[in-house]
């Protein structure tokens, strides 16, 4: 393994805390050794370095081979150098299948030795079959010498499948005893307490957060709460990646995790308080992420995201290009937020009734028009109600209906008041409804209540023309209510280059509201606003909107 030089450790120095400030400025901080490095995770090391490792990738455009785990260090978690990678071609437990890669690491130090938990994609077991595998060295830069049995065994799906046993987070509680969090989507996320030696799971393995919308947990404890953060959405769509963290808190480590607005994490209808998502600015897909305290206590959330302008490692729809982004970690009111949720939460204004509808009538206003129109939309007892569709809008599916109006000018808030049965549990994929803002078939940003195999969701989607075909992604808004949901789009343009930007707003009751990501359109564009129920006809249902209301904002 390559080690970093007497000289340059030398010359490395701890910032002041004016210089800490700045290191949101210098994002991407991996930038002067990789072009990619996902799945990050940076801990401490007795010689004072933090290290960091990332997922199984190249680590440059056009490189073409794959560092095992890459790792790097630095003094000031602004400077970085690469290491070199944990493990050389070839080398794996005995567990492991040749064809097997290690992804997301965890690295904690046991009593005088470090133990690095990750994700071993295929094992002996059977095609699919991932586990937790663990490795040990005398320090955090290794040699890493890899267990040959597994921390998780691959766990059946009971249905001929394999659960995704990936993405291993250890803690450790102030009474000793050590937990470890592993799993993702398809199975959900699940904590198991670990041996002395942190080798092997004992006990009952518990599940606290739902399949089908979380992976990549990282606990901390904070003020007698244990913090689970977890990422939601596709981590790897290339330019329209919603990949976002949100927060749950509890007293236990084993759960039950709730968000800020109580609301359960593993549920079908599961909550999840807001961290970090897309923000408008170059940076998309901000997930996966891990947490540092420096030296004069400022918190780091520690993640990758994707430049929405290069999101590719190399050709088009391949390797995602990932690298490692460190923002500032704020509490407020006991939850964590990016750079103190920088950003003003939009607030409606004056009302714009000339642009609004309230569904009074007997048949839509002028105003409206449809894009394949629906016989079976119509307007009655005060709002528009429309059967969901057998059909959507993604990829080349494109004969789902769209009912637009044109949008006032300057910035707004558009808002619906949705009602749409979706049920609990079942699975009834992709059945939606929503608010859209929509220059085409294949351009477009999408709010809907939606369901998604087990879960119901609040789904910001985005579909954009790219590389001769499209690109879609969607980022997790926020949780919908049982039967009745409203939306918000607040809208206005990028002083800086003219784009269309449009942040999620989601709320259960009307009154409190969790404002997500944001997606934009270009700036060459004029984008109508509407509203849309597609995705399935099976079982029956239909969307009921009681209005759409403009605002100033």
């Amino acid at each position: 393994m390559r080690r970093l030089t007497a000289a340059f450790a030398a010359a490395l120095v701890l910032l002041t805390p004016a210089a800490a400030q700045a290191r949101p400025r210098h994002n991407p901080v991996s930038a002067s050794f990789a072009d990619t490095f996902a799945d990050p995770m940076v801990v401490r090391g007795d010689d004072g370095f933090w290290y960091a490792y990332a997922t199984s990738d190249p680590l440059r455009e056009g490189e073409k081979v794959v560092h095992h785990i890459p790792t790097a260090r630095s003094r000031d978690l602004a400077n970085w150098d690469y290491v070199g990678d944990a493990f050389g071609a070839g080398q794996r437990p005995a567990f492991a299948a040749e064809n097997t890669t290690f992804w997301a690491p965890d690295v904690r130090k046991t009593g005088d030795h470090w133990v690095m938990y990750v994700t071993v994609t295929e094992t002996t077991v059977a095609p699919g079959a991932s586990a937790i595998g663990a490795a040990t060295a005398p320090t955090p830069a290794g040699p890493w010498t890899f267990v040959d049995t597994p921390v998780v065994a691959p766990r059946p799906s009971g249905d001929g499948g394999w659960l995704w046993t990936f993405d291993p987070a250890r803690l450790t509680t102030p009474d000793g005893h050590e937990y470890l969090y592993y799993g993702s989507y398809f199975g959900g996320i699940w904590v198991s307490e670990l041996s002395a030696d942190g080798l092997r799971t004992v006990g009952t393995a518990t599940r606290v957060a739902v399949d089908n919308k979380f992976e990549g947990a990282y606990v901390v404890r904070r003020n007698g709460w244990y913090y689970l953060f977890a990422s939601s959405a596709n981590c790897c769509a290339g330019p329209t990646t919603g990949y976002s963290v949100s927060a749950g808190r509890s007293r236990d480590p084993r759960g039950p995790f709730v968000d800020k607005a109580g609301l359960s994490l593993n549920v079908s209808r599961a909550g999840g308080t807001p961290v970090i998502a897309p923000n408008g600015d170059r940076w998309v897909g901000t997930g996966h992420n891990g947490l540092v305290t420096d030296d004069h206590g400022q918190d780091w959330l520690v993640y990758h995201a994707i430049d929405r302008r290069d999101p590719y490692l190399d050709e088009p729809f391949g390797i995602n290009e990932r690298p490692m982004l460190i923002n500032r970690l704020d509490w407020i009111g006991g939850w964590p937020t990016v750079r103190a949720g920088s950003g003003r939460e939009p607030r409606p204004g004056r009302a714009l009734p000339a642009y609004s509808d309230e569904f009074g009538g007997r048949a839509l206003a002028r105003a409206w028009t449809f894009v394949r129109p629906d016989p079976a939309a119509s307007v009655s007892g005060g709002a528009l109600r429309w059967p969901v569709q057998n059909a959507d809008l993604t990829g080349t599916s494109n004969n789902a209906g769209v009912l637009l109006r044109a949008a006032p000018p300057g910035s707004w808030i558009a808002e619906t008041k949705l009602t749409l049965d979706l049920g609990e549990d079942t699975v009834r994929n992709y059945q939606q409804a929503g608010l859209i803002a929509y220059v085409g078939d294949d351009e477009f940003a999408r709010l809907s209540a939606v369901a998604i195999w087990n879960t119901r969701q609040v789904e910001f989607g985005h579909e954009i023309p790219y590389a001769g075909a499209t690109s879609y992604g969607g980022n997790i808004a926020g949780t919908p209510g049982r039967t009745t949901t409203w939306l918000r789009l607040a809208y206005h343009v990028d002083p800086r280059n003219g784009e269309h930007e449009y942040r999620a707003g989601v709320s259960r009751d009307g009154r409190t509201w969790t404002w997500g990501g944001v997606w934009t359109l270009p700036a060459t564009t004029t984008p109508r606003i509407g509203l849309v129920a597609h995705g399935g006809a099976t079982p029956a249902v239909t969307a009921s909107f009681d209005y759409l209301r403009f605002s100033r904002w």
